[in-house]
């Protein structure tokens, strides 16, 4: 991990399957101490050994912010993705000795708000299970409003509505149910702030009608960590520490510079946060831009890169690494 990021030695005290594609894992220190406090929405980089690779995925952590006498997170696995999930899936056991990053929030609730309105859409409903369990236990006032396939999908849908009640609504897409969002923006007090995760077309969708609405940005959130996508392999000279490095297939640019010894730092690993972007010094050929955090106008611009999700395809790169 970077260096500016701070490792937790942990050991896995529990991996308990949710649904056919959703499994639950839980984490405790080593030491026998108290993990680190964390508030609603927070995530943890977990690093997966797997051979001679080493996979550094986000996760949400999703126990109640009270407890931090272990950790848990929730991992939809992914036959088609790169791998990290499938590691999670098949190989790790109740006993393994793993290490995780301290947690991190680019997700948190504005407690300011004086209601939290919540859109969760599949396994994104991982950060909305604290979240609640912080508001409720501080007596705030929240809905969430949660989309899923079907109900065996609906992973920890009935542990929701056991909790709260008529404040978790549930719609299935095999039952052709749907988020009436126009409505639902529209019917909120003032005060209220918006939080959604999910697939990026329902991000996208309601960030778009919350705008059209006339939603203040500052009172929309939403988090989508977006996984490095497989593309050609690039070549990428690093100007500063003078290397020339080759990015494969499977490996996002971050990997390939980590591989190469030089350690930029990072939050999300997920295209959000902004702490591993990079200048370009100079380029010949097309970025193929997956952030969520440069400006349009910075992607057109050729000048920076965010080197965990996005990639290259051309002739040359030189990077300001």
């Amino acid at each position: 991990m970077s260096t500016g990021t701070t490792k937790l030695d942990v050991v896995v005290s529990d991996v308990v399957p949710v649904n056919d594609l959703v499994t639950r894992f839980h984490f405790r220190r080593r030491d026998g101490e108290l993990l680190p406090t964390f508030s609603g929405g927070a995530h943890v980089v977990v690093e997966m050994r797997d051979g001679d690779r080493t996979r550094l995925n986000p996760y949400s952590l999703m126990g109640s912010p009270l407890d931090t006498r272990e950790y848990t997170i929730s991992i939809r696995r992914d036959d088609v993705g790169r791998g990290g999930s499938l590691f999670m899936h098949r190989q790790v056991k109740p006993g393994l000795e793993m290490v995780i990053s301290y947690p991190v929030n680019l997700f948190s609730l504005d407690l300011r708000a004086k209601k939290h309105l919540m859109l969760a859409g599949g396994i994104g409903i991982t950060p909305f299970m604290a979240q609640t369990s912080q508001l409720a236990g501080a007596g705030g006032n929240f809905e969430l409003h949660y989309t899923c396939r079907t109900a065996s999908l609906g992973t920890y849908a009935d542990v929701l509505q056991q909790r709260y009640g008529n404040r978790v609504r549930l719609y299935h897409d095999d039952r052709e149910e749907r988020i009436d969002l126009d409505k639902l923006l529209s019917s909120q007090p003032l005060g209220t702030h918006l939080y959604v995760c999910g697939p990026a077309g329902m991000i996208n969708w309601v960030r778009d009608r919350a705008a059209a609405l006339g939603w203040p940005p500052e009172t929309v959130h939403f988090e989508h960590f977006a996984a490095p996508q497989p593309g050609a392999p690039f070549d990428v000279t690093l100007a500063v520490s003078g290397k020339t490095i080759r990015v494969g297939e499977q490996q996002s640019l971050l990997e390939a510079i980590e591989a190469a010894g030089v350690d930029p730092p990072y939050l999300c690993r997920g295209g959000v946060c902004g702490q591993c972007e990079t200048n370009v010094i100079s380029s010949e050929g097309k970025f193929i831009h997956n952030d969520h955090w440069l400006s349009e106008e910075d992607h057109r611009s050729g000048c920076k890169i965010m080197p965990c999700v996005s990639r290259f395809e051309g002739k040359s790169l030189v990077l300001e690494r």
